[in-house]
């Protein structure tokens, strides 16, 4: 393994409970339950669990150095991975799109199993999975685990939803196929353009951002996945726009599908949105959150949102 690992411990194998193209089964959880980041537990593909304070990355690390490599970050529940066969599937299509090794997904499901039985909590967190090209001069490539508690910021905004703004992404939305070399679609470790956008967002007083393409193309958040309400069904962006295929949103329709709740793939404009009925930001970690102002225009308040949050396994309180 390309990189420099403390002393692996033993630990037992499993826990992670995932791979179950389904809502768990497990109780809900409020909406605005917010752990404080005292501890994580790392892993290291082929070496187990390690010292989470020992240095884990080469300095040369093209992880590092470039951003080339991809991730992928996965909801944990009561020692229960969600939705886990569908992120390592992501992640194997991002390393194909990157020209990386094919994962081995079963010793990524073996490492996932042994860094969340470790955390050994109860109630959420988050478990990503970081694979990089390896050192700069060449060998083998740098994988590892970690979990931790869910970010505040993702947390509160369940309860509170989100003030967006939309920016352009600076492309067309014919780019997948114009310029496949721009990786659309792949969960890439260079996220410093989307986090600019969330800091942009923020000192204009707003929480986050929907990206739109030069041609006028409703695309994605920086971490999430649009989906709105119209004509009495639940939308989304289809996966063929240049935008990461959210997994978070496949559970979700699934989910609502049982609720009795119709859903489409559909192309949408700007006007779409600010004429749904229901607006809503979709992702592994914050789950659903509400959007309240869109370019400073009020968005209604769905019916739909406490069903949508049950439907992911949140408690529609504050408590």
């Amino acid at each position: 393994m390309s990189v420099s690992i403390g002393r692996a411990r033993d630990a037992a194998d499993g826990g992670g409970g995932g791979g179950r193209a389904g809502r768990p089964e497990v109780p809900l959880v409020s909406i605005s339950t917010v752990i404080p980041v005292t501890r994580r537990v790392v892993g290291v593909l082929g070496a187990g669990l390690v010292d989470p304070e020992a240095p884990l990355v080469r300095a040369d690390d093209l992880g590092l150095l470039r951003g080339d490599g991809c991730f992928e970050s996965v909801l944990v529940r009561d020692g229960a991975t969600v939705w886990l066969d569908a992120h390592l599937a992501r992640l194997a299509g991002s390393a194909a799109r990157l020209e990386l090794p094919a994962p081995d997904l079963d010793a990524w499901r073996t490492l996932a199993g042994q860094v969340v039985a470790a955390w050994g909590r109860p109630g959420e967190a988050v478990l990503r999975l970081v694979l990089t090209r390896g050192p700069e001069a060449g060998g083998t490539p740098t994988g590892f685990a970690m979990v931790t508690p869910l970010p505040g910021r993702v947390v509160r905004h369940r309860a509170t939803g989100v003030h967006v703004l939309a920016l352009t992404r600076g492309f067309p939305s014919d780019l997948p196929a114009a310029a496949p070399w721009l990786l659309a679609g792949v969960k890439a470790l260079s996220y410093a353009t989307n986090m600019a956008a969330i800091r942009h967002a923020e000192a204009k007083g707003a929480d986050d951002v929907i990206f739109t393409s030069t041609d006028g193309h409703v695309l994605e958040g920086p971490t999430s996945t649009v989906v709105w309400a119209a004509g009495g069904s639940l939308h989304t962006i289809p996966p063929t726009e240049p935008i990461l295929d959210g997994v978070t949103v496949r559970e979700l329709f699934a989910a609502a599908a049982t609720e009795g709740i119709p859903t489409a793939v559909t192309p949408a404009r700007m006007a779409d949105l600010h004429a749904a009925d229901g607006l809503w930001l979709v992702s592994t970690m914050r789950r659903i959150a509400a959007v309240r102002s869109l370019d400073g225009r009020p968005c209604p308040d769905s019916p739909w949102t406490p069903t949508l949050q049950r439907a992911l396994g949140l408690r529609g309180d504050s408590a």
